[in-house]
């Protein structure tokens, strides 16, 4: 009897244990279902308001031959495509698919190579804004669409050859003595940083883009604060350029804290249980990696008065055509 009661106890103790861990892991499933929708949907709003915006700046030919609006072009289709780059990141991790090295390797590359593009776009654009203030005269001679072609085109050549020596550190891996490619754990760029030369060179490498950037950026404010006030210069003008660079630096700011958002996961994930884990990891990514690839429509999108009729109008068409019916 004793030794039937014994096995009972345990028999119902290991029940009890598993209806708990089942409990739990649907807890978890559910609150991933959740976080999940609760980040795709403003995904998918702002990929298409950043869509829109993208085919509004090539609709005229005011925008395609403006240099600030050539900036503002490059960077928000760095911006779209890191942002759906991003969610699907996202939504790989969340359903816990492990992928092969060389598939998680191009992923995380062709990410590399686009979030370079945004905090050296802004530096540009900041410049830009700074000769605008500071050398109205002279600003049409130096900010030229020419000009502005070249600069971009170096900025991406930068980035590119960022990411080719990334794929040369990389390389340097023994990967011939894994039993297999397939990755133990989840895809994400800290996963590939496989040797201590890998990870110094992106620290260097991440730091000394957004000192470069943020420094640019504050230089550029200052100066325009200075210009502000002198009697010959618009005041109107500097306050608008001054508010635009201080939402640069905020930008920047954000950009910058989104590519420590995995490592502070990292950190997170050793003192707090899978749940609360969940719900901080969608709060940080909604706020610190989808939010700075949305600024820029908010920044120029609503507040250019040039720009932003326009963009309602491609985002709201049929209210412009009762408006006008005899539009097309």
């Amino acid at each position: 009897f004793t030794i039937c009661f014994s096995y009972l106890s345990k028999m119902f103790a290991n029940q009890s244990q598993t209806n708990i861990t089942v409990g739990k892991e649907l807890q978890s499933l559910v609150s991933l279902v959740l976080f999940s929708l609760l980040s795709t949907v403003p995904c998918c709003v702002f990929l298409f308001i950043n869509g829109t915006l993208l085919f509004t700046l090539r609709s005229k030919p005011v925008f395609c031959e403006t240099a600030r609006y050539v900036l503002l072009y490059n960077l928000l289709f760095a911006d779209t495509v890191l942002l759906a780059h991003s969610q699907l990141m996202y939504l790989i991790a969340a359903c816990r698919i492990r992928l092969t090295y060389p598939v998680c390797g191009f992923l995380s590359m062709m990410g590399g190579l686009i979030s370079v593009i945004s905090p050296l776009t802004l530096m540009m654009m900041s410049v830009e804004r700074y000769v605008a203030v500071c050398y109205p005269l002279r600003h049409a001679a130096i900010i030229t669409v020419r000009n502005t072609g070249v600069a971009i085109l170096l900025v991406w050549t930068f980035s590119s050859l960022n990411v080719l020596t990334q794929v040369f550190l990389l390389l340097e891996f023994p990967f011939a003595e894994l039993e297999s490619l397939q990755m133990e754990d989840f895809c994400g760029k800290e996963s590939l940083l496989l040797n201590p030369v890998s990870d110094l060179y992106e620290k260097a490498f991440t730091y000394s883009v957004f000192i470069s950037a943020g420094v640019t950026v504050t230089c550029s404010y200052i100066g325009v604060m200075v210009a502000a006030r002198s009697a010959s210069t618009d005041r109107a003008s500097a306050q608008k350029a001054r508010n635009t660079l201080l939402l640069h630096l905020l930008q920047l700011g954000l950009t910058l804290f989104s590519t420590m958002h995995n490592s502070l996961l990292l950190a997170i994930s050793m003192i707090l249980d899978r749940i609360t884990l969940i719900s901080i990891q969608c709060f940080l990514y909604i706020f610190v990696i989808i939010l700075p690839r949305c600024l820029s429509t908010l920044i120029y999108g609503l507040r250019d008065q040039t720009l932003r009729p326009v963009l309602l109008y491609h985002l709201c068409c049929h209210l412009k055509l009762k408006t006008f019916p005899g539009q097309v």
